[in-house]
C-alpha cells in the first residue's frame, strides 16, 4: 500500500490521540448473532472461514494464532504475504466441517454467517459448540440483516461500518489486543472520513449513478449486481451515486437488458481470483462488456467508465475503506 502524506497525517493523529485501552478480563462473555460465546483466555489455535476475519486478525497483530484459513476472493494484503503463506489455506472456498474441526480450534472465526447458520453450509453453530469451539461471526453480516431472504441475505438497513468496527474491537477483546484494535479503528475511521470528504468535493452531479458488478453463472446468465443496501451501496452512497439496481437483496440477479435502460454512468467491477463461475474472472467480464450488441452500446462502455476494484471490497472487510479511497482517487483523476 503506497504511503502518502495524508496517511502519514492520518497516522499521527492517530497515535497522538490513541488513549490505552484496558486488558481483557477473562473469562469474556459477548453476544454474537444470537448466540452467546465466553473465553476463558485468547484462544490459540485459531481457524478462519473467511478472507475479512483472517485479514482483520493479521492487522490486530495475532495471526501466528491461526493455523488454518478459508474463503478467499483475492491475494492477501501485500504486506502480510509472507505470513500468510506459513498458514495452511484449507480451502480456497467453503471448508468441510472435518477439515476444520481437525485443526482443533479454540475459535472459528465467521465471514459468513450461512457458512455456519442454521443450514450450516460448513457446519451449524450448535454442531461446532458440542464440540466446545466457539464460533465468532462478524457483526457486519448478522445485525441488521436477514440471511434467510435472498441467495445471500437481505439487509433491513443500509451497510454500517460501525459494524464493522465493532467486529474489530470486539476481536481485539477476545484476544487481549485492545490496544491496537482502538489503533486500527482509528486509522480505519480517518481514512474513511477523509475518502468521503473527497468524494463530495467532486461534485460529480445529480444524475451520476453506478452498478457494481459481481459475478455470473456465465455470460449468457443475468448477473450478480449489488442491490440497495449492501456494502457496495453503501460505498454509492458515500460516493453520491445513485444506485440503478433498485432491488433490496444483497445480490439479486437483474437482466443486462434493465441495467442497459437505466444507462449507469460508472460501472464497477469484482476482480477476484475465486473460480466458481467463468464470469469471476475480470477478462470475461470485460469482453462481455465491448462484445455484447446491448451491454456495448452503455454509456458507460462507450466512454471507458468501467473501474475495477478488489471482490472481498464488495463484502464487508477493510477492504471496504481502501475502495473507497480508490474510487474516489480514480474518480477524481478522471473529472481533471
Amino acid at each position: 500500500m503506497k504511503t502518502s502524506l495524508l496517511t502519514s497525517a492520518i497516522a499521527l493523529c492517530v497515535l497522538g490521540t490513541q488513549a490505552y485501552a484496558e486488558a481483557t478480563s477473562y473469562p469474556l462473555t459477548l453476544e454474537n448473532c444470537g448466540h452467546t460465546i465466553t473465553f476463558d483466555s485468547a484462544p490459540d489455535p485459531t481457524v478462519t472461514v473467511g478472507q475479512s476475519t483472517t485479514e482483520i486478525l493479521y492487522l490486530l497483530g495475532v495471526g501466528d494464532s491461526i493455523v488454518g484459513t478459508s474463503v478467499w476472493f483475492n491475494p492477501v494484503l501485500d504486506q502480510f504475504k509472507d505470513l500468510n503463506d506459513g498458514i495452511e489455506r484449507i480451502a480456497d472456498n467453503d471448508p468441510s466441517f472435518e477439515s476444520v474441526v481437525n485443526k482443533k480450534p479454540e475459535l472459528v472465526t465467521v465471514m459468513f454467517e450461512w457458512h455456519i447458520g442454521p443450514e450450516g453450509y460448513v457446519a451449524t453453530r450448535e454442531q461446532f459448540h458440542e464440540l466446545d469451539i466457539p464460533t465468532y461471526v462478524m457483526p457486519t453480516d448478522c445485525v441488521a440483516k436477514d440471511n434467510t431472504v435472498g441467495i445471500d441475505g437481505t439487509r433491513s438497513e443500509l451497510f454500517d461500518t460501525a459494524n464493522l468496527y465493532r467486529g474489530i474491537e470486539e476481536l481485539a477483546m477476545i484476544y487481549d489486543v485492545q490496544d491496537r484494535g482502538a489503533e486500527l479503528v482509528a486509522e480505519l475511521k480517518a481514512r474513511e472520513e477523509a475518502a468521503i470528504a473527497k468524494a463530495t468535493s467532486l461534485n460529480l452531479g445529480d444524475d451520476a449513478s453506478a452498478v457494481f458488478w459481481f459475478s455470473s453463472a456465465d455470460v449468457e446468465s443475468d448477473p450478480y449486481v449489488a442491490g440497495q443496501k449492501g456494502v457496495s451501496a453503501f460505498l454509492m452512497a458515500k460516493l453520491g451515486l445513485t444506485n440503478v439496481v433498485e432491488a433490496e437483496e444483497e445480490w439479486p440477479l437483474v437482466g443486462w437488458e434493465t441495467i442497459a435502460q437505466a444507462d449507469p454512468t460508472l460501472i464497477v467491477l469484482a476482480e477476484m481470483d475465486r473460480r466458481r463461475f467463468p464470469v469471476d474472472d475480470i477478462n470475461v467480464k470485460k469482453g462481455f462488456l465491448n462484445s455484447d450488441p446491448v451491454v456495448s452500446e452503455m454509456t458507460a462502455v462507450r466512454e471507458d467508465r468501467v473501474l475495477a476494484i478488489p471482490a472481498h471490497a464488495m463484502e464487508p472487510s477493510v477492504r471496504t475503506i481502501y475502495a473507497l479511497e480508490q474510487i474516489v482517487e480514480e474518480l477524481s483523476k478522471a473529472s481533471n
